[in-house]
């Protein structure tokens, strides 16, 4: 598998856990997971059928068995059967659908990586009962994405790190980039959006004592 991020979401499973892929695409992460046997068992979702299907051709291609669920998140998952989902490759208004489907009794850990709002997921993540834990960056193809593993161990964030993320200092970039973003923003609003602006020079202060 030679994608970095399907990679670094692999790198945070380990051999006990049970996992089921949210929204599994073309099933690679669930390929490579029964191939390099890293988990207990795997079966894999996602809400739309061709997607499924294409799914269904890879895995026979590897003649691999994987289960495959036409579902709406974990709607049609037995949760009893699984303790770790991944929700990756969607935007956060989307997984925070998902999160309220899940039972915190069988799920334990949480792997996403959203596509926006990233601040936002981390707040609402607490309020499911799941904690960030441990957080990735990495940079694909001129994209950032980072990839968060949740879990239910009870931890508490200060607000810059579910603002701006688990800072590391070799994620520099993604934080420069970050600042950048903010900064264009900024400077694209007209004179009717000042509150705006005042909201944005805050965060860059914040982002900027972060570093």
């Amino acid at each position: 598998m030679k994608q970095v991020r399907l990679k670094t979401i692999a790198n945070f499973i380990d051999k006990e856990d049970r996992v089921a892929d949210i929204g599994c695409d073309h099933a690679y992460l669930d390929i490579y997971l029964k191939e390099n046997e890293l988990c207990t068992s795997i079966i894999a979702s996602d809400i739309h059928p061709k997607a499924l299907e294409r799914a269904r051709e890879n895995i026979l291609k590897m003649q691999l068995d994987i289960p495959l669920f036409l579902s709406d998140g974990v709607e049609k998952l037995d949760q009893s059967q699984l303790n770790t989902l991944v929700i990756s490759g969607m935007g956060t208004k989307t997984i925070l659908h998902i999160m309220k489907q899940v039972d915190k009794n069988f799920i334990k850990k949480i792997i996403i990586q959203s596509n926006n709002d990233l601040n936002i997921l981390r707040k609402k993540m607490t309020k499911y009962g799941y904690f960030l834990e441990e957080e990735q960056v990495i940079l694909e193809n001129g994209h950032y994405y980072v990839i968060g593993k949740y879990t239910t161990r009870r931890r508490k964030h200060p607000n810059l790190v579910l603002e701006f993320g688990l800072y590391k200092k070799e994620n520099l970039n993604y934080y420069l980039f970050l600042q950048n973003k903010l900064k264009s923003i900024k400077s694209n609003l007209g004179k009717k959006h000042f509150l705006k602006k005042i909201k944005i020079q805050y965060k860059l202060f914040l982002l900027q004592n972060y570093l």
